[in-house]
């Protein structure tokens, strides 16, 4: 009997390092013997690039191979994964993931791959809070002041997000959904445009990521009501989470690596092995603690189960909330 999409990929992500050591090796003092392609679906210099880059150089280094960065953005991140599940499946070819791809499942009414299946993971990196900002102008400094404000003015908050479908706009349309406030959502192309009318004022909210506001949150231009992780930010010690009273409430930025389905054991085995000896690096802790990133070091399965957890979980807000791709 054929397993659905969710318990394959979970199968299929466990039995890559449950098979046995000596199938595993048998073509691993092989692998790679060239130039390893990873795709990244996002414009090179934002928070999901610098992170493949950092990652890129230190498998550059203990692969012995080049990785070479392809950037392909486009289509919230469906032409950089169609590229890859349209690739040879032998290892040389490998995606960087988001949760756009948890998010796009059910965003994009239709999609030439269906992730679960079509792909298998390699490894988690770190997650990312995001988090609540206010224009200093709004006088709510709480979160549950927030929500009165927000209650007290129904229809007449914007909170800004970079696009339709993203992390930022769901990290909202999820607020909205467990607070029962009333906000409108404006889109943006991008960070930069949205947090720029935050700033001016045009809009009073975001759900922004760490690596985009965390420098205005630090000069006071924004004020942080809350982080929208499970627990507090290193980063930010002395901010709460949201969850702390919506009780429930958590979202995460997380970022990893996917290769086709199909693609040998040993190749997936080597890129998790190496990856998790650098979140386990000081250095590369503290570069990634700069970007406001905890390290989520584990096991193809671990991460397999992330992006399906993520996959049911935002399907049903999306569904709730009526969003569709533009």
């Amino acid at each position: 009997m054929k397993l659905p999409h969710r318990r394959r990929f979970l199968h299929l992500a466990a039995s890559t390092v449950a098979m046995p050591a000596a199938l595993r090796g048998a073509r691993a003092d092989t692998y790679p013997a060239r130039p390893i392609r990873l795709v990244v679906g996002f414009a090179p210099g934002g928070g999901n690039d610098i992170t493949a880059r950092l990652m890129a150089q230190w498998l550059s280094e203990h692969l012995g191979q080049p990785l070479v960065i392809e950037n392909r953005p486009g289509a919230g991140t469906n032409v950089a994964t169609e590229a890859v599940v349209n690739a040879t499946p032998d290892g040389y070819t490998i995606l960087f993931v988001s949760p756009a791809a948890a998010i796009n499942a059910t965003l994009y009414e239709k999609l030439n791959f269906n992730f679960i299946r079509d792909l298998t993971p390699i490894a988690g990196i770190m997650s990312i809070p995001n988090v609540m900002v206010v224009n200093p102008s709004v006088p709510a400094k709480t979160v549950p002041e927030f929500i009165a404000y927000a209650k007290a003015n129904p229809g007449k908050v914007n909170v800004a997000s970079p696009g339709v479908g993203t992390s930022v706009h769901l990290a909202a349309e999820l607020f909205k959904m467990m607070t029962g406030v009333d906000m409108v959502h404006v889109a943006y192309k991008g960070s930069a445009p949205s947090l720029t009318d935050l700033l001016g004022g045009q809009v009073q909210v975001s759900f922004a990521t760490m690596p985009a506001s965390i420098e205005f949150i630090r000069s006071g231009r924004l004020r942080a009501l809350a982080v929208t992780t499970a627990t507090r930010s290193p980063v930010l010690p002395d901010v709460p989470t949201v969850g702390e009273f919506v009780p429930g409430y958590e979202v995460s930025t997380w970022y990893g690596l996917c290769a086709r389905a199909g693609t040998p054991a040993e190749a997936i085995a080597k890129i998790n092995n190496e990856i998790n000896a650098a979140l386990a690096d000081p250095t590369m802790k503290v570069r990634l603690a700069d970007l406001g990133g905890i390290p989520i070091a584990g096991s193809p399965g671990d991460f397999g189960k992330l992006i399906a957890d993520e996959t049911e979980k935002w399907a049903k807000v999306i569904r709730r909330a009526g969003i569709r791709a533009e």
